[in-house]
């Protein structure tokens, strides 16, 4: 994580960190204010939170209270030499509690990562540089040997070569990617956390078999989703992309819709237009480009090469960005590797749908197959000593698909997790289901697993696959789990050999899909100095419906974002105007505003929290509609789960709203007792947002110039290092 100190008045210091900023000053007897806790205070403090963390960590996952749980540290500072300490931790438990959930407790202590960290010893590296932001891959720390060249299945380099040019890409493009985690809980089963450490929302994860091929998949995820500008779907560019040359791609075109909005005749081709236009519903407007917002330059539309016969056809960025999210993107040392990683991910999401939602039971893999793959057996062994009982299976679906599927059951939950993974290879795709498993989990985390059913709706209800997809945490079907199984185990083989292997493999993928009777369609994205593509096969290789495009289509944005972030600016008559749009878009009022616009605003803010039903209360009042205010405030009191300090305004904001609507109460015989409850702040902001001289209470001012919005700026900033890279590349005449 990287830490950026600032140096404040006197003695004081700021450390800003993701969305947190921290305070530190020294006590008196040191000069400083005693304003705020010592840097070393700090530190001793981070080991207590962090041993009560895991604390409650325990205790949430098996419903032990908390509440009659203390926890103490002690530091006892060794009189001869100070910086020798011992840190006592101590715990007081309640009677009630069994001897094995405290020693459970006790282990759980042990855990605490600041102790590791301490214990292990930290190696301090202390340099100058010319600038922070330039020094980009300071914090990627494992450095593989160079002269080493181990070559893995699907890889046409090896991890070693893979990896350095990914880091050194990066490092070019300015982007300093930080590791935030590693795990490996189980034999063979690596995975890891990376992210930019200036913005840190756009971040991936990896996994494999070992470090360095964990780290491979990491990276190439990374450049695979800048490639595909996946970090900054949905959200707003700000005005100076919208008008520039260019928005997404050099490459990319802006069609005009027709007369009473037609689709453009430039946009899309027969075969996808009977797909995402069957009832002829479709209009320009539904895909106007959520991203610039630039209703005046049309449709931006993207170029891809029809496979099947090499005609290039324009798909409409909103389109894609609203149905496929990352499915059918990919990046690799050559173009025929990413291809083959691309289409395998497509065949294990299509695959997973079908068996998930027609609820197919798969066979066993056989003892004897498994016993070819040491290495996989080990992790699956690794899981079942830990309680975690493994089903491994086929899901082939008869040999016509490189799919796999690993499933753990966790007994102490009832809950259950389907990993499914692909690729030509059996025994890669075997180990994709593995790694799938545990990328990022702990074991504790396998505690919050769904359990399986027999109700058939659950299953194929559309946002369960969504689950699925993001993090395969969707419902299952108990019908999954039959030992009669609606296929025979195949030991099957897609894999290519020879030096054009990926070229093989990639061909024979294709022709699946070829006879399937699918059209697709490829992009291939080098600008930034890597290889990426992404492929798109319509009508099979969607995550959401078709229909979102009319009815939940990302771009809605474009009739809140500029009023939203002009709040403060807008008259009654505007304010009535965004009133209206937001009770009659079928907004659910609990989705979020960030959302909604596709703004990044800090979470610990107001603004990071505000939902619509907030937002429509705050202009309700703003407009002194004080029963309709009262009715929203009522509903935000019951059902919301903000901060405990926003849900005080508004249990303050309540009463002051009970007594002023009543004929019969005067505020001033109550205002006193209100301000022994609620505080004065708290009170002056409540009585304010009623008589009208406190407006949209909590929401800073910001504009279409994201003023403020340091976290947005940043992804923004991130944005603009692919888009110089990108316009120097078209301006080099590729």
């Amino acid at each position: 994580m990287e830490i950026k100190v600032n140096f404040l008045d006197k003695l004081r210091l700021e450390a800003k960190f993701d969305d947190f900023t921290v305070i530190a000053d020294q006590p008196i007897r040191y000069k400083g204010d005693g304003s705020a806790p010592g840097p070393f205070d700090y530190f001793l403090a981070s080991s207590a939170l962090c041993a009560a963390y895991f604390v409650k960590l325990y205790c949430n996952t098996r419903n032990i209270p908390t509440e009659n749980i203390r926890l103490s540290q002690n530091n006892i500072v060794d009189p001869e030499n100070r910086y020798a300490q011992i840190f006592k931790i101590q715990v007081e438990l309640p009677a009630d509690i069994s001897e094995k959930d405290r020693q459970g407790i006790l282990r759980s202590i042990e855990r605490c990562t600041v102790k590791k960290v301490v214990q292990e010893g930290p190696q301090f590296v202390i340099e100058e540089v010319e600038s922070l932001d330039a020094d980009a891959q300071a914090l990627l720390t494992l450095n593989p040997d160079a002269e080493a060249a181990t070559y893995i299945l699907g890889k046409d380099l090896p991890l070693e070569k893979t990896i350095a040019n990914m880091s050194g890409l990066l490092a070019g493009l300015g982007i300093k990617i930080e590791i935030a985690s590693w795990r490996n809980i189980i034999p063979n089963v690596w995975s890891l956390h990376i992210r930019d450490a200036h913005s840190p929302m756009c971040f991936t994860n990896g996994k494999g078999a070992t470090k360095e091929s964990a780290l491979a998949s990491a990276l190439g995820e990374y450049i695979e989703r800048l490639s595909n500008n996946h970090f900054y779907a949905g959200s707003f560019w700000g005005e100076d992309i919208a008008n520039a040359e260019f928005v997404h791609y050099p490459n990319e075109k802006w069609f005009k819709p027709g007369k009473k909005d037609a689709l453009p005749k430039e946009i899309l081709d027969a075969y996808s237009l009977a797909i995402y236009n069957p009832d002829k519903e479709l209009r320009g407007s539904h895909l106007i480009d959520t991203n610039s917002g630039n209703t005046e330059r049309g449709i931006c539309s993207l170029p891809f090469v029809r496979q099947s016969d090499g005609a290039t056809v324009y798909f409409p960025s909103n389109l894609i960005e609203n149905l496929f999210a990352s499915n059918g993107m990919s990046a690799g040392n050559t173009l025929a590797e990413a291809q083959v990683q691309c289409l395998s991910e497509i065949f294990e999401r299509a695959v997973k749908r079908e068996i998930l939602e027609g609820e197919i039971a798969l066979p066993d893999v056989q003892q004897d197959v498994l016993a070819k793959y040491p290495g996989i057996l080990a992790g699956i062994q690794g899981l079942e000593e830990q309680g975690f009982p493994v089903l491994v299976k086929d899901a082939s679906l008869g040999g016509q698909y490189p799919v796999m599927c690993v499933t753990l059951m966790n007994p102490r939950t009832g809950g259950v997790f389907a990993s499914f993974g692909a690729h030509p290879s059996f025994e890669v795709a075997l180990e994709r289901s593995l790694t799938e498993l545990l990328q990022g989990r702990s074991f504790e985390g396998l505690n919050d697993l769904p359990q399986p059913t027999f109700v058939s709706q659950a299953v194929t209800e559309p946002n369960n696959f969504v689950e699925h997809f993001i993090d395969s945490s969707g419902v299952v079907s108990w019908r999954f789990f039959s030992a009669k199984a609606d296929y025979e185990f195949v030991e099957w083989d897609f894999s290519g050999r020879g030096e054009n292997s990926n070229a093989d493999e990639a061909a024979t993928l294709f022709g699946i899909l070829a006879d399937l009777g699918k059209e697709s369609y490829m992009a291939v994205y080098d600008q930034l100095g890597a290889t990426a593509c992404r492929i798109l096969v319509p009508g099979y290789s969607e995550v959401y419906p078709v229909e979102d495009l009319i009815w939940d289509n990302t771009n809605k944005a474009l009739l809140f974002r500029s009023d939203i972030l002009n709040l403060h600016q807008l008259d009654d008559d505007a304010l009535e105007d965004l009133l209206d749009r937001l009770e009659n878009n079928e907004l659910d009022d609990y989705s979020d505003i960030a959302t909604l616009i596709g703004i990044e605003f800090d979470e610990n803010t107001v603004w990071g929290q505000l939902t619509v039903l907030e937002l429509k209360l705050l202009i309700h009042l703003a407009l002194e509609q004080l029963e309709d205010a009262q009715d929203l405030t009522q509903a935000f009191l019951q059902y919301n789960d903000n901060s405990v300090e926003r849900g005080l305004f508004y249990q303050a904001l309540n009463v002051v709203l009970e007594v002023t609507l009543d004929d019969e109460l005067e505020l001033a015989d109550y205002e006193n007792n209100f301000r022994r409850m609620f505080g004065n702040e708290r009170m002056d902001a409540a009585i304010g947002s009623v008589n009208g001289s406190v407006r949209f209470y909590g929401l800073t001012p910001t504009s279409m110039k994201l003023e403020g919005l340091d976290r947005h700026q940043r992804l923004i900033d991130s944005y603009k290092k692919l888009h110089v890279a990108r316009s120097k590349f078209s301006g080099a005449g590729h």
